[in-house]
């Protein structure tokens, strides 16, 4: 089973109102274990890069001028991504971008329903608290301290880990128990003793001691 995890950057927080993708990562995941199969891209906005916007990425408007605008991407990003469900953090959020700058240059818009939020999933497994991606990290132990700066791939791939996490984690000690057991079980074959069967049928003493019982008896129920 072939899955996408998927983060964005961007200019602000409403595409409808001119925000714009300034950066795209993507990680693949197959049967929820990342392949390390990697999107990343940087995207020319093509306008100013608020302030706000770049104290949370880092990227500013000399560095994105020198880097494609989205419809020279756009090729290669759907061919990445293909037709696998998308595992995104807030899924609304960036498929509003992806679909906005996709309906721009005259292409479909990729459906909801191929969205995986790990927000829903956050909070249907821990109702009341926190689901940022941060605070889901801090949660199932996982080290994001090198995240000092939002980064679309670093997000792709700490999420990577969150959705495992959320889907039941690796539970690596399964595995190694029954890899135990079976060496357990091979070692008691190893150092059992084989011994002869013991002999069952009653000796001539024996049958006559029982016999010699059985006629001790008053008035056995067997007898009438």
């Amino acid at each position: 089973m072939r899955e996408i995890t998927l983060d964005t950057e961007t200019t602000g927080l409403s595409s409808e109102n001119g925000d714009k993708l300034v950066e795209i990562g993507c990680l693949e995941l197959v049967n929820h274990v990342p392949t390390g199969n990697k999107y990343h891209c940087y995207i020319n906005p093509q306008r100013s890069m608020p302030s706000a916007a770049e104290a949370v990425h880092g990227l500013t408007e000399k560095f994105l001028a020198e880097k494609p605008v989205f419809c020279e991407i756009a090729s290669d990003f759907l061919k990445f991504i293909a037709d696998s469900p998308l595992v995104i953090h807030n899924a609304s959020f960036d498929m509003g971008f992806i679909n906005k700058e996709l309906e721009d240059i005259g292409l479909t818009p990729i459906p909801h329903t191929r969205a995986i939020d790990t927000v829903l999933l956050a909070r249907r497994k821990f109702p009341g608290a926190p689901a940022s991606l941060d605070a889901l990290c801090r949660r199932f132990g996982i080290n994001n301290e090198h995240r000092t700066l939002h980064g679309a791939l670093l997000d792709a791939e700490l999420l990577a880990e969150v959705y495992l996490e959320l889907k039941g984690g690796r539970q690596p000690d399964l595995v190694l128990r029954e890899v135990n057991s079976k060496n357990i079980e091979e070692i008691d074959r190893r150092n059992s003793v084989v011994r002869s069967a013991r002999p069952h049928s009653p000796s001539l003493e024996e049958l006559n001691a029982h016999r010699k019982f059985i006629n001790s008896i008053d008035d056995p129920i067997w007898s009438k």
